[in-house]
């Protein structure tokens, strides 16, 4: 009599697996969002480039939310002007970081706020390598202006919005595995 062994089940508790089988389930995911938001982030830009004059503000609502072009050689908030090529390595750094760990994540939220992070790191690093004045060097389009804060663009609040996602996402999990282990205990 031939017996068959169930193969070991990978454990569910966890947003990252190490099983093979299970590896880059959320990968086609992760890269469509991905290329989704830099596609729009790019369409924004570049209507807002077309239609806006820089330094020129737009009122959307009064003067609380406005469109108002700039180009940034820096980082977020104007910081690091001088230091252009470092910020599109860094960026490129969180376009290939992310794509790798799409690898090792099976858990949807994780994903996601993942793929937010990658999509604007992605539209930002389009700006860096295509805009004036050159390759690497390009200046990112900020076209957003909320009150007395910095003035953004739709990869920035990508990227904020999918570190909340992730931090909120890792959290949870770590909460119910928490729970887990302890009901295992008793």
């Amino acid at each position: 009599m031939n017996v068959v062994s169930e193969p070991d089940k990978p454990s569910r508790s966890t947003a990252v697996t190490r099983d093979p089988r299970r590896r880059g389930r959320n990968l086609g995911l992760i890269i469509a969002m991905m290329v989704a938001v830099a596609v729009i982030d790019q369409v924004v830009k570049q209507i807002m480039v077309t239609n806006l004059q820089e330094g020129v503000p737009v009122n959307v609502i009064g003067e609380f939310f406005q469109l108002f072009l700039l180009y940034n050689p820096g980082a977020a908030f104007g910081m690091g002007q001088d230091s252009t090529w470092l910020f599109t390595i860094i960026q490129l750094a969180f376009v290939i970081g992310t794509t790798v760990a799409a690898f090792f994540l099976r858990d949807r939220p994780t994903s996601a706020g993942l793929a937010l992070i990658g999509g604007g790191a992605l539209g930002n690093l389009i700006d860096r390598l295509v805009r004036e004045p050159g390759f690497y060097f390009g200046h990112v389009v900020d076209y957003i202006s909320i009150g007395d804060f910095a003035i953004f663009n739709l990869a920035d609040a990508s990227i904020n919005i999918g570190v909340v996602v992730f931090v909120i996402a890792i959290l949870t999990e770590e909460r119910r595995l928490k729970r887990e282990y302890e009901h295992d205990d008793a």
